[in-house]
């Protein structure tokens, strides 16, 4: 392995400038996470594209916030820019459980060690940059900024916010995955273009005067939300805007978007198309050491452990899961990198001092997922749909699992690797499919086959997410049928094989459409399936989600139907506990829950019995049979 020096990672210190005989920086970015320099990291990516460019760039990780603030000054003021990412995990969901209980670790900070970031602190770290140097622009992204760019439901806060410009005083809002706008940023910057005049660079957002706005409501470039006040005041308005988001984040070519928040309005212009193959494979090829900064010698940063001998593939989602903001932040569309990137990744693991001959995830969003795309691009160049796979398979979908198959078997025939493991998510629904091409079926039967013979590291990870079809509809997830359909191909695969390996699946309660009744069924379904379910969670409402507005507003922005949603801690819990049917400590409650809503058929599936003690389903009611009488005498 290449012996590395202090100077190989981006300067984090003075005395780290001084070393390369610096006297300015033309770029710093403030990051929340520990610095990791490795392409899984955003911090990392965007500091050696920009690197790329022939810039000096600076990272500041984990800046104190509380003290002098001398970590925002101790690198002085740069020639372009400060940018801005609050880490690779949204700082709210980093710090709070689904019941706002504050965590006690933090994966993306040396050591697991809590507290070393603010609550949102793209806000928090935009407004001490903006307040020491009022004259140097500050451009902020991110999954935290990018989520964010126009009005949304903040779940910790219970209210609804403006897009986060708004909050922030910052300058310029990159959304998405940042290489190309944050590339195309600074060549106009070097052409002599003046920041305040860039407004209308794509995949960025920005604040202006309310005179830039179009004077109809939509046209065939540009679409004026409902502003923020009125979305404050009619939630159906909130719930109609976000159908306009969503759909236009998963077009390939979209409309830019215009929402007025008191006296200025919020400019979003429309994305760039997907990456390219060349493209993507330039950022994953960049020089990184794929290991920590050396200031953190002797720690152990947890997320960086994770993914330490794993290789993403590609980016992007089509599955469009109402819960899901993969597709919001990366886009529906595909970009994978050529076999050659790929393998040039994998040959620099094998050449790790640490590294025992196994890839624990050779995979992406959706492990599956790679070099798909339409057959026919014309129609996917005029579809706004936001799942490809929702509520059926699209017909024009190459789901041919052939280069991903051919991956595996190179990245396997490699001198020092033992084992190549699948540890991303797969869609089952991808591998239960029929389609009407017989070769793709073909492929699909192989790739099945070899995943669940010679990748799966004991334990396969699925996420069936529900049991009743009512709320998998709501989530634009495929009917649980189809999850029996794959655990009888998996336990018959591995009898033939003779393995003993194992489906992980995961599941969701409190999502909006479900009520505690179908938690109950979900129990009952998984109890006989032999499930003792471990991966869970409880619906944590974030930006940006489908599931998150109807959960907000109450309405479904595609239908306008009322959805019911569990919303207070004890409906949230009173879900939850389905899930752990078979703990002694959460039984008498679930007995009782089950004969309040008169599930003795529920209550005889989980148990095998229906009699309990009239006192033990409600204790009062004993109390209070014996007063009356009193009264009565």
């Amino acid at each position: 392995m290449k012996e590395y020096s202090l100077k190989d990672w981006l300067p984090t210190t003075k005395k780290e400038l001084e070393m390369r005989g610096w006297d300015y920086v033309d770029i710093i970015l403030f990051s929340g996470d520990a610095y990791v320099d490795h392409p899984s990291f955003g911090a990392a990516v965007i500091g050696r594209i920009l690197e790329a460019e022939g810039l000096r760039v600076a990272i500041v990780p984990q800046p104190n916030w509380r003290d002098d603030l001398r970590d925002f000054k101790k690198l002085g003021i740069p020639r372009l820019f400060f940018g801005i990412s609050a880490g690779a995990m949204d700082s709210m969901v980093n710090h709070y459980t689904a019941n706002k209980r504050l965590r006690s670790d933090d994966a993306y900070t040396p050591d697991g060690r809590y507290g070393m970031r603010p609550d949102y602190p793209t806000i928090v770290y935009s407004r001490i940059l903006k307040e020491l140097y009022p004259g140097i622009p500050v451009v902020i992204g991110g999954i935290e900024a990018s989520l964010r760019r126009l009005t949304h439901y903040d779940y910790w806060q219970n209210k609804l916010k403006p897009g986060i410009l708004a909050e922030s005083n910052a300058d310029l809002l990159i959304y998405g995955m940042g290489e190309k706008p944050i590339r195309e940023l600074v060549h106009r910057l070097q052409n002599g273009e003046s920041f305040a005049n860039i407004c209308d660079l794509r995949q960025t957002a920005v604040i202006q005067s309310t005179d830039k706005m179009p004077l109809c409501t939509e046209d065939e470039d540009n679409i004026v939300l409902f502003s923020h006040e009125e979305c404050l005041k009619d939630r159906k308005k909130q719930s109609r805007n976000f159908r306009h988001i969503e759909e236009e984040s998963n077009k390939y070519h979209a409309k830019r978007l215009w929402q007025r928040y008191k006296n200025s309005v919020i400019k979003v212009n429309p994305p760039f198309p997907p990456m390219t193959e060349e493209e993507i494979d330039a950022s994953f090829d960049l020089p990184y050491t794929r290991l920590p900064h050396p200031r953190y010698k002797g720690k152990n940063i947890p997320a960086f452990e994770m993914i330490k001998f794993s290789v993403n593939m590609h980016r992007g989602c089509f599955g469009g899961c109402a819960f899901c903001t993969i597709s919001a932040h990366q886009g529906k569309f595909i970009a994978s990198r050529s076999k050659e990137s790929i393998l040039k990744e994998v040959k620099s693991l094998i050449e790790m001092p640490d590294f025992k001959g196994y890839i624990s995830d050779l995979g992406g969003p959706s492990a599956n997922m790679y070099k798909m795309k339409g057959k026919n691009q014309e129609i996917c160049l005029k579809c706004k749909k936001p799942s490809c796979l929702h509520p059926v398979v699209c017909p024009n979908l190459n789901s041919d699992h052939t280069p991903l198959l051919d991956i595996y078997k190179i990245v396997d025939s490699l001198k020092g690797i033992k084992k190549s493991f699948i540890g991303s998510g797969v869609r089952y629904d991808l591998l239960t499919h029929r389609h009407k091409d017989d070769e793709i079926n073909i492929s699909t039967k192989k790739y099945t086959e070899e995943l669940i013979s010679r990748h799966v590291s004991g334990r396969l990870k699925v996420a069936p997410e529900h049991t009743s079809d009512k709320v998998l509809e709501i989530m634009r997830k495929p009917s649980f049928k189809l999850f029996g359909d794959f655990k009888r191909t998996f336990d018959l695969i591995n009898e033939e094989q003779g393995l003993k390996q194992q489906i992980v699946p995961y599941f969701i309660s409190s999502h909006p459409g479900c009520r505690e009744e179908d938690m109950a069924e979900l129990a009952t379904i998984t109890k006989n399936l032999n499930f003792h379910l471990e991966q869970v969670q409880d619906f944590t409402p974030t930006p940006m989600t489908l599931a998150t507005e109807i959960y907000y507003t109450g309405y479904h922005p595609y239908t306008g139907e009322k959805i019911y949603t569990a919303r207070t801690k004890e409906e949230k819990l009173g879900q939850r506990k389905y899930f752990f049917w078979y703990h002694p400590e959460q039984r008498k409650d679930i007995q009782q829950s089950l004969l309040r809503m008169h599930r003795t058929d529920l209550l005889q599936k989980l148990y095998g019995h229906t009699s309990i003690e009239p006192e033990r389903i409600n204790p009062k009611s004993k109390q209070e049979r014996e007063k009356k009488k009193k009264r009565h005498k």
